[in-house]
């Protein structure tokens, strides 16, 4: 019998886990915008010290990864497991900044939901006696990214309205048993959801429906509304995304907007930065949630928080052979301490 099952698709986590500890890194750009003052590491150059953009996003990963070990105060060697993803082939932005801290790891990849998958993982690995602390953590880097997905820098192609922005940024979490941080109380894993949108520059509108798949298998789930949530936060579905959920839930009779923002539109000044739709990227939600979310959560701003990430699984090659592209959403509540807990989480 599945005993922490919640409905049809969501985990209830008994033991709630806790984040120990968390920390991020951010680029140029993400350091002018109005999130600047949430980052423990802005490189002025993007580079990290590094030769290389690729090195330069391992870098980053492994400055998080670092500073979320040394917050909840663990050597690398005390992880069961660390998960964590990027936006590159065979995740090297991952595996490489691995390598430098010797825990055992699994690397992911969930696009832009990445930071998503990795906090669930992390969280059932506490949850079901795995082992006393997890990992997670994702990273993206503008520049790896367009390489890798679009156009050289050089070319300077013009980017349609539709476009966002690539963060520059990463993210970790150390999770444990014992702690005071906040909790991770419920995860509904995502289903692959593919509307058929087959345009590269408009990710919020390939990823919006799953979502909302995601969102309203919580709901029923659960039994929680939107209201029930101090903050919804979605990413990186951007400008054009967050209004295409909305709809979506309206179409229900649900009204999401009191409460629901997107990562993607916090990271960024969208008119004085020129970033069209907003953020993107595995590091978009990895960075903007371990610092902005889980400061607020400690400040009192939020008390319990539904945390989103949404991704484009889609690569390079499936999009020059006319693939359209799937998207997922992962779902993770969270509750700051203190908050009284009721039976399974459930309100």
């Amino acid at each position: 019998m599945a005993e922490r099952s919640v409905g049809a698709r969501t985990w209830a986590l008994p033991s709630r886990p806790v984040i120990a500890g968390a920390a991020n890194a951010a680029g140029r750009k993400e350091g002018e915008g109005p999130l600047k003052d949430t980052f423990d590491a802005v490189c002025p150059d993007d580079t990290f010290g590094q030769s290389s953009w690729e090195k330069s996003e391992s870098e980053m990963q492994r400055l998080a990864l670092t500073g979320a070990l040394a917050r909840a105060g663990i050597s690398p060697e005390r992880l069961s497991a660390l998960f964590a993803g990027d936006l590159l082939n065979q995740c090297i932005g991952s595996s490489f900044a691995a390598r430098t801290l010797g825990a055992p790891y699994l690397g992911l990849y969930g696009a832009c939901s990445t930071m998503g998958e990795a906090l669930t993982l992390a969280a059932l690995t506490v949850d079901g006696g795995y082992g006393d602390w997890a990992a997670a953590a994702a990273s993206s880097h503008f520049c790896t990214a367009e390489r890798q997905y679009r156009t050289p820098l050089e070319y300077g192609c013009q980017r349609p309205p539709t476009t966002q922005w690539t963060v520059t940024g990463a993210g970790a979490v150390v999770l444990a048993r014992e702690g005071k941080g906040p909790r991770v109380t419920h995860v509904t894993p995502g289903r692959v959801v593919d509307l058929g949108i087959t345009d590269t520059n408009n990710m919020g509108a390939a990823m919006a429906p799953a979502a909302h798949d995601t969102l309203s298998a919580h709901f029923q789930d659960t039994g929680r509304s939107p209201a029930d949530y101090d903050l919804i936060l979605t990413g990186d579905l951007g400008d054009l995304g967050r209004q295409l959920l909305l709809e979506l839930f309206a179409r229900d009779g649900v009204d999401l907007s009191p409460n629901c923002t997107d990562c993607g539109l916090l990271i960024y000044d969208r008119e004085r930065q020129d970033v069209h739709c907003g953020g993107s990227g595995c590091g978009c939600s990895a960075a903007v949630f371990t610092g902005h979310i889980l400061r607020g959560m400690a400040a009192g701003r939020w008390r319990r928080v539904l945390f989103c990430p949404t991704g484009a699984l889609h690569s390079p090659t499936s999009a020059l052979q006319g693939e359209s592209i799937p998207g997922i959403c992962h779902a993770v509540a969270l509750e700051a301490p203190g908050r009284e807990e009721e039976d399974h989480g459930v309100s």
